[in-house]
């Protein structure tokens, strides 16, 4: 009897080996596994060149893409942009989505229309250490993207570039790109530029609310320069005087008043 209920029990456990093995024969190792989708959601990406008809152009200051789940966003150095995405093994499908409408330079404006056009349709990845290349089915459009790591709030010197009113980003006023900088250093200081002359004041952070208190007025030079730069440097002399809350993401500076008047600052490569 005790040798009967062996036999039975054998009996299951080659029918379940049997049916592991059916239709196995002649698969190599790995066959019918997935190939995992590359890993850029959760990275912040700077846009190093793009190819357009077999063309390469350097990007700017600035420009930028960011991967979260089925969307991206991004900077051109002047604009920014959207687009939906669909990331299936090393294959990105970019759906172009909004862009703003900031007034930008001639050579900006020129590589925005370039970024835009490379990152579109379907994009073949290829990923070694911290550079990421997107690349057309013909080969003939790409975009070269390094990892970027964030930078500190301190320390760090942040290129103006925009001008914030309530809701809407504005470019600066034509002929004033360029100069205006800010640090906040580890003394308590924040100097550098408000457009024409240099400035100085003492500075307090309280990283828990996201408030920078400049106890202006800001101690300044006394250069004169151009209109245009004069506007913007009136502009920011008064913003850089009291309370502002800091919006810092990755190496996007955002400082606004109660009002909601403010700036953008991007933070200058090293």
């Amino acid at each position: 009897m005790p040798k009967t209920r062996a036999v039975a029990v054998l009996v299951p456990i080659l029918l379940l080996t049997a049916c592991g093995t059916e239709g196995g024969g002649g698969a190599g190792p790995g066959a019918g596994a997935v190939e995992p989708d590359l890993p850029v959601v959760g990275t912040h990406w700077s846009v190093e060149a793009v190819t357009v008809d077999g063309r390469r152009s350097a990007a700017p200051d600035g420009a930028r893409v960011d991967f979260e789940e089925g969307r991206a966003r991004g900077s051109s150095g002047c604009n920014t942009f959207g687009a939906a995405v669909v990331v299936k093994g090393d294959t990105l499908t970019v759906s172009p989505g909004e862009v703003t409408e900031i007034g930008c330079p001639a050579d900006a404006r020129r590589f925005e229309a370039e970024l835009l056009k490379a990152f579109s349709g379907s994009l073949k990845g290829t990923l070694k250490g911290d550079a990421l290349r997107l690349a057309s089915t013909d080969g003939r459009n790409g975009v070269e993207l390094t990892a970027e790591r964030a930078v500190p709030l301190r320390g760090t010197t942040w290129k103006v570039d925009g001008l914030v009113s309530g809701d809407a980003v504005s470019s600066l006023p034509a002929g004033s790109e360029g100069k205006a900088r800010i640090v906040l250093g580890e003394d308590g200081r924040a100097t550098g530029n408000l457009g024409c002359n240099n400035f100085s004041a003492t500075a307090r952070v309280d990283e828990q609310k996201r408030t920078l208190t400049v106890e202006g007025p800001a101690a300044t030079t006394r250069m004169m320069c151009t209109g245009p730069q004069m506007a913007l440097e009136t502009r920011l002399y008064e913003l850089l005087d009291g309370p502002l809350t800091y919006r810092l993401n990755h190496r996007t500076l955002t400082l606004t008043d109660a009002s909601g008047e403010g700036l953008t600052a991007t933070a200058s490569a090293p």
